[in-house]
């Protein structure tokens, strides 16, 4: 076995995690990207919806020419990249948490797996908001919320009835 000498300490690797330890994106290259997988446009994290390649003249790159909608917002956002590029793709989380009860304020309390509460995501406007209002409210049901999260938010996306002796 050699002896070892100063030259090793180049070799030793340090690793520096965010606080969640995960990052909130990765690049991936553009040809690389589907539809109904996930992007970042304008800084926004978006479901593809649409995609077209188009090839260019003699010596130019083909073109990826994206239509995505903001999974938060639901503004349709485009972008058109060389298909070598890399585009960052958001970390995306989908969640099921059981509906504890929705504040006047609008806020759910959800139980996690682990059995604490979480009561910082908002009851949605539009059709998911009547569905978890429907379910929970009108018809008492024992209602799941589903739970999206990238990029440091998060908002609920669905709500089913909960299985029965769970």
């Amino acid at each position: 076995m050699a002896a070892p000498n100063e030259n090793d300490a180049q070799h030793e690797l340090t690793f520096d995690t965010a606080d969640s330890g995960a990052s909130l994106t990765f690049p991936l290259q553009c040809s690389a990207l589907r539809k109904n997988g996930f992007v970042v446009i304008k800084q926004r994290p978006c479901k593809i919806v649409d995609m077209s390649t188009s090839k260019t003249g003699k010596h130019g790159h083909a073109k990826v020419h994206l239509t995505a909608i903001d999974i938060f917002t639901g503004k349709k956002l485009e972008d058109l990249s060389p298909s070598t590029h890399n585009m960052e793709v958001p970390n995306v989380r989908r969640q099921e948490y059981q509906l504890l009860d929705i504040a006047e304020d609008g806020f759910m309390s959800l139980m996690t797996e682990g059995g604490e509460t979480k009561d910082d995501v908002k009851v949605p406007d539009g059709e998911v908001g009547d569905k978890i209002n429907k379910l929970f409210r009108e018809d008492e049901k024992d209602t799941n919320v589903i739970v999206l999260t990238a990029m440091g938010e998060e908002a609920a996306i669905d709500a089913k009835e909960a299985p029965k002796g769970s």
